[in-house]
């Protein structure tokens, strides 16, 4: 069965923010980040226990897919998948994690 997907408040933002940061070196390299992520977000209609479980957080229903060097981060909920943050994997996670608005 079909999940819709949406996206958490923190999760546009985080969007938002690092798509204007990837633009200023390369507008390409920025849509093309963009599309990939919402494409993948769209993919855990159908496949939403596909990522793995976040592991600083060890919860079964807050899982990540990684797309180069981000984080997407998602739960998985009865009735829908929320996309909850957008992290770089450089940073330190639980910080970024309670940080609103850093990617």
């Amino acid at each position: 069965m079909a999940l819709p997907v949406i996206w958490a408040k923190r999760a546009r933002s985080d969007l938002r923010l690092t798509v204007d940061h990837l633009r200023q070196d390369s507008p390409e390299a920025a849509r093309t980040f963009g599309r990939a992520m919402v494409q993948a977000a769209a993919s855990l209609s159908t496949l939403s226990m596909r990522g793995r479980v976040v592991p600083e957080l060890g919860n079964p229903d807050v899982r990540e897919l990684l797309l180069g060097r981000y984080r997407l981060v998602y739960e998985v909920f009865p009735t829908q998948v929320a996309v909850v943050r957008i992290i770089h994997a450089s940073r330190d996670f639980m910080r970024a994690w309670r940080s609103p608005g850093s990617v």
